[in-house]
């Protein structure tokens, strides 16, 4: 490779003429400059036997690399894959959560509805005027309340008579 005004030349074979890398512009006759054809009068040196063989070695791939590179190809599909699939399923949970969800907020909806409609359909007034009138039931007096320890238990039972105050 030679250089004139900056610019880089490459020998053709072909026409014995020098054109320029990547604008095939051709410089011959009497318009080249003189160290061009002087370049192109040099005879042509053989390359180097280990530069050679180290060229033609970049240029095949062993049996080696090639299984390395198909093994990586194939692991990388199977993870693709993989992430994929779970990336899938785990849509259709939130989709199925999220179904779950609405239903159980109708649900919640359906039953606060109902408790109000039950609460609001009982009158204390008239459970009260029933319990004193017809059952005979009265109000407890001072000393008829007696308390019991529940002893950390969510219900009492009782095992035999209470005690009389």
């Amino acid at each position: 490779m030679s250089t004139v005004n900056n610019t880089k030349y490459r020998r053709n074979t072909n026409y014995g003429r020098m054109q320029q890398v990547g604008k095939q512009q051709y410089v011959g006759g009497s318009a080249a400059p003189k160290n061009i054809v002087e370049e192109m009068n040099k005879p042509y040196k053989p390359v180097n036997a280990r530069v050679a063989k180290n060229r033609a070695k970049t240029r095949r791939m062993s049996f080696g690399y090639v299984l390395f590179l198909s093994l990586a190809v194939a692991i990388t599909g199977i993870m693709l894959i993989s992430y994929l699939k779970d990336q899938s399923e785990l849509t259709v949970s939130i989709k199925r959560v999220a179904s779950l969800e609405k239903q159980l907020n109708t649900l919640k909806l359906t039953n606060d509805e109902e408790i109000e409609r039950i609460e609001s359909s009982v009158n204390l007034e008239e459970i009260k005027k029933i319990a004193v009138e017809e059952l005979g039931m009265t109000y407890a007096k001072v000393g008829q309340v007696v308390t019991i320890s529940d002893e950390g238990s969510d219900y009492v039972r009782q095992m035999g008579e209470l005690p009389e105050n």
